[in-house]
């Protein structure tokens, strides 16, 4: 209806997953090219979780076509397949026949003709959507599958997409030989406010649109606010902004335009942005952290937050955090007088942040808030039962590689706004490599971290995607 009146060759915000419409930004691109390398160079499951309509299928979509043609590809679409039913399916999608014939004999077919590809040279790989969906009898023949193999080599490699209830299914003591062979994990972040601003234009111009940018800050707010950075949300909300326009005749998106979106959607605005701990597998994390902080952390002025100026842009889009593991190996020098904190929720026994000083030197305020870091995880580890304790903070971003030069110039540019006593660096071993997490204050719980991402300096909600981090 709207399509002449904006001068689109298509709809734009389809929510059907059309590959034309893929967006690379908020670490999609990231994860697309680590999904490559790894089915082509490393074994092992993988997992790739994200939240309703945060665009799994699309980019499932993505690897079907982007695979190289020695690969092959089974999808499974259903996941609510019993464990024979899973069988059958694959055995069908490799060729074979299947009338009539016993579990036993479909599964031996299956071997047999996995080890045929392998001697041509052949991958096969099963992608399973909506995985979080799939009982867990299914699941666990699909790890006996996965132990299938000639020699060292896997005659099989798996990609589970789904929701973070998988994680929660993958928890139970039943799943742990599963959960153990899944190498690479990866999680789909929510666009943040900058990323948004790309991708609605990235999606006009990609159906036809030649024009300038149409949608305005307050509408792209409003957009962010209410769709909580989820693809489906966005492009419901924004073909609905579009007909709200073409009915006014008028070619700019307002905040009224998406008001009206959102009563004819039945969408309100959260109360607050939802926090999650967020995960990624640290074998692939080098690809998903190219330029991660590149803009935050080195020693520049302040850049424009315009879409086509601002290199906080690709800052947050390569920001992708990973999960917790035990604290790395970084040693730290004694830590200067504590200070009280501002800014956080009262905690009771709370480790008090460290000062910066202009005289301690260079390296002073990177070993100051690295020992503030390592005395909050001696804390979390060490409070009795009865004490309260810190057990949530805001990750701001994760660097798998401990670069001092670039983390001292990120506190000094928080000195400079008065928060590096809000700052944290939690020493964390990626692999084999000594990291670091970076987060911002500490607090009771994980609503209360959610609560407060409202409240993070406004350089800090630009610059990154901020992840709520449990103890």
């Amino acid at each position: 209806m709207y399509l002449e009146h904006f001068g689109l060759d298509e709809p734009p915000f389809r929510i059907t997953p059309v590959t034309v419409f893929f967006f690379s930004g908020a670490n999609r691109g990231e994860i697309l090219d680590a999904l490559i390398y790894s089915l082509n160079e490393a074994e092992g499951i993988i997992k790739v979780s994200g939240e309703v309509g945060s665009g799994k299928t699309m980019l499932c979509r993505m690897l079907l076509e982007r695979l190289p043609k020695h690969v092959e590809t089974i999808y499974l679409a259903n996941p609510s397949l019993s464990r024979e039913e899973m069988l059958y399916a694959i055995a069908d999608a490799l060729g074979l026949s299947i009338d009539g014939k016993r579990v036993g004999l479909v599964m031996h077919g299956i071997q047999n003709k996995l080890e045929e590809k392998a001697r041509e040279g052949k991958r096969v790989v099963v992608l399973v959507d909506e995985a979080h969906a799939m009982p867990l009898d299914t699941l666990e023949e699909l790890r006996l599958l996965y132990n299938l193999q000639v020699g060292n080599a896997k005659l099989l490699q798996i990609i589970l997409f789904g929701q973070p209830e998988l994680n929660a299914k993958l928890d139970q003591p039943n799943m742990r030989q599963l959960k153990d062979r899944i190498v690479h994990h990866f999680h789909m972040q929510p666009l943040s406010r900058n990323t948004l601003e790309n991708y609605l234009m990235f999606r006009m111009r990609a159906a036809g649109y030649h024009g300038p940018d149409i949608f305005s800050p307050n509408a792209i707010k409003l957009i962010a606010d209410a769709s909580n950075g989820l693809m489906r949300r966005i492009n419901i909300l924004a073909d609905k902004s579009l007909l709200a326009a073409f009915v006014e005749d008028t070619h700019n998106i307002e905040a009224r335009h998406v008001q009206a979106a959102m009563r004819d959607s039945e969408i309100t605005l959260p109360r607050s942005h939802p926090g999650k701990k967020l995960m990624m597998g640290s074998a692939a994390g080098a690809l998903l952290l190219a330029g991660l902080a590149a803009w935050w952390l080195t020693d520049r002025p302040p850049a424009s937050t315009s879409a086509e100026s601002s290199p906080a842009i690709a800052a947050q889009q390569a920001n992708a955090p990973a999960p917790a593991t035990s604290g790395g190996s970084v040693t730290a020098s004694p830590a200067s007088p504590p200070q009280p904190a501002a800014g956080n929720l009262p905690l009771a026994g709370k480790p008090a942040p460290l000062a910066s000083s202009p005289a301690t030197g260079k390296s002073s305020l990177f070993e100051q808030r690295l020992a503030a870091g390592k005395q909050l995880l001696e804390q979390a580890a060490s409070t009795s039962s009865g004490q309260e304790k810190a057990i949530a903070g805001i990750q701001l971003f994760y660097s798998e590689e401990i670069k001092r030069e670039r983390i001292e110039n990120f506190l000094r540019r928080a000195d400079g706004l008065g928060k590096l006593s809000e700052i944290y660096l939690l020493p964390e071993k990626f692999g084999s490599k000594d990291g670091l997490r970076v987060l911002y204050g500490t607090y009771p719980s994980a609503n209360a971290a959610s609560d407060a991402i409202n409240e993070l300096p406004p350089r800090y909600q630009e610059a990154f995607t901020p992840v709520i981090y449990t103890f």
